[in-house]
């Protein structure tokens, strides 16, 4: 697939994405937001896609929110019918439920989170920076913290807010509030994350995705309910013939020395 702001391509079951306006911080414009919906939608029909990663192109920034030359401040504006445009970027409002990894190269800001706040986890470099700088423009954060609220404490994503762009987290805060996963150095960011990939790609695919969809299903319910949706989820993704094979893989295969993180 070809893009304008885009870059993609695929490899042995990963697909990378990167944000490809670095001129500008890698914020999106109409044209981004149109192209992002695009590769989540494909990547859903394509078998050949078991994971993706997501970051942006150069070292500078993840992304920095929409793009305020873009904003279409000529159409009628009704507060009962608004449509943010960044609410249709992320992968699982586009209902993508295959793994995606976000590694984050740079500053993340503003409408960033609404790509990191639906990505499954989050491996930085080790001078990138988070930032929701809403309040300081006049602008009240809306969106972006709820996607935040699933991924950080209260009180962190409330000091992020209303601190503005007077402060920012650093990798290494994010790691210890629960946002990050991993932080490494820039150099390494994308082997971490393609090792990441690589391990996750191996996995069976309908057993990914079922547990992708209990994982996030069970964020928006009751553990009860959660609970009734895991089961349903299970048999989705999983008959006994697979459970059969499932045993006599563990009975067969070596054990696997896992790195510890």
């Amino acid at each position: 697939m070809e893009f304008e702001t885009l870059l993609y391509h695929e490899d042995d079951g990963i697909a990378y994405v990167t944000l490809n306006r670095p001129e500008v911080q890698n914020c999106f414009n109409m044209k981004m937001i149109e192209e992002l919906a695009s590769v989540w939608e494909a990547m859903r029909w394509n078998d050949a896609v078991r994971v993706a990663i997501l970051t942006g192109a150069g070292d500078q920034a993840f992304c920095t929110g929409f793009d305020r030359n873009d904003i279409p401040f000529d159409v009628p504006w009704d507060p009962f019918t608004y449509d943010d445009p960044g609410l249709s970027i992320g992968p699982r409002v586009n209902r993508l439920w295959k793994p995606v990894i976000a590694a984050v190269n740079g500053t993340a800001a503003a409408g960033a989170f609404y790509l990191l706040g639906q990505v499954d986890f989050i491996i930085a470099a080790d001078h990138a920076t988070f930032v929701e700088p809403h309040v300081t423009y006049t602008m009240p954060a809306v969106f972006e913290p709820i996607e935040l609220l699933a991924k950080m404490p209260f009180g962190e994503v409330m000091r992020m807010v209303l601190m503005g762009a007077a402060e920012r987290l650093s990798a290494r805060r994010a790691y210890e509030v629960g946002l990050v996963s991993e932080v490494v150095p820039a150099e390494e960011l994308m082997d971490a994350a393609t090792w990441a990939a690589q391990v996750i790609a191996a996995q069976p695919a309908d057993a990914l995705m079922a547990t992708l969809r209990t994982m996030w299903a069970a964020r928006e319910v009751s553990p009860p309910q959660a609970t009734a949706l895991g089961n349903t989820f299970l048999h989705l993704g999983v008959n006994k013939q697979r459970m059969r094979e499932g045993e006599e893989t563990f009975v067969s295969r070596p054990r696997t020395k896992p790195r510890i993180r």
